[in-house]
């Protein structure tokens, strides 16, 4: 049987694989998020980590993709890069109930940087 803990790590889970399928995973509010797509091609995800405190949840996505079209300014470098993403959700009863997801880019934008 399933701890309270593992079934908010499978929601989490199950969320970010299905919304990678069908290509939301993205989608976090943000407003470079159009740009983030069309820069950077070939685009993977791994679920890091999953950290849980009573009912939240946090998932640390890592996507690798190409640098192929201009982001931030920065023309295509044609460097594969690790893009940290981050999501929270609250998960009640082994269902999401809210969810919240932002990219780290102070990772990714040094990457970017001639000589990095």
């Amino acid at each position: 049987m399933s701890t309270t803990r593992q079934q908010q790590v499978e929601a989490a889970v199950k969320w970010i694989e299905e919304a990678w399928k069908a290509g939301t995973l993205s989608q976090t509010g943000q407003a470079f998020i159009g740009q983030l797509e069309e820069a950077f091609t070939d685009r993977q995800y791994e679920v890091d980590d999953v950290m849980v405190q009573g009912e939240k949840v946090i998932a640390r996505v890592v996507i690798t993709g190409k640098h192929t079209g201009i982001f931030a300014g920065i023309p295509a470098t044609g460097k594969t890069v690790r893009i940290t993403q981050f999501h929270e959700f609250t998960v009640n009863d082994g269902r999401i109930v809210h969810r919240f997801g932002w990219y780290d880019t102070g990772t990714l934008l040094p990457q970017l940087q001639t000589g990095a």
